[in-house]
């Protein structure tokens, strides 16, 4: 095996790792933050947005109703709530959600050392569309 051949091999490692390294802890880290969130909740450490009195007189309607009946945002709105215990959930359920970004930022860095635009242009463009489709912009009219 080359010089060359070895590099691009010890890289390919690299990236490997980096890849999965960042992507373990994004899923420990949101598997930790549901089941501290759900149990806070369940045990009535902290207050919910809707009241589990309401909840099946709520649980039947469409989510129209719902969402005019408890005040509760739509979109990104619900970050406001992120101290409701049946709102925290949503935190990690984000977190699960995104836990790819930080992986695909890491390996930028890694494919520019190396000269492989491409593969850090894709990389990019996926991290582009991800933010986009989070934010909204890219809803398709809804």
């Amino acid at each position: 095996m080359n010089t060359s051949s070895q590099e691009n091999t010890q890289l390919q490692k690299l990236e490997s790792a980096r890849y999965a390294l960042l992507l373990d802890w994004g899923t420990r880290v949101g598997l930790v933050v549901l089941v501290f969130g759900f149990a806070a909740y369940v045990f009535g450490f902290i207050t919910p947005w809707v009241s589990l009195e309401q909840l099946p007189q709520l649980w039947n309607k469409p989510v129209a109703v719902y969402l005019q009946a408890t005040g509760t945002p739509t979109g990104w709105g619900w970050l406001a709530l992120a101290g409701k215990g049946d709102m925290l959930n949503l935190v990690g359920i984000a977190i699960l959600a995104g836990c790819s970004l930080p992986p695909l930022i890491g390996l930028v860095p890694l494919y520019l050392k190396r000269r492989d635009y491409a593969y850090a242009a894709i990389c990019a463009a996926i991290v582009l569309v991800l933010v986009l489709a989070a934010s909204g912009i890219l809803s398709g009219g809804h």
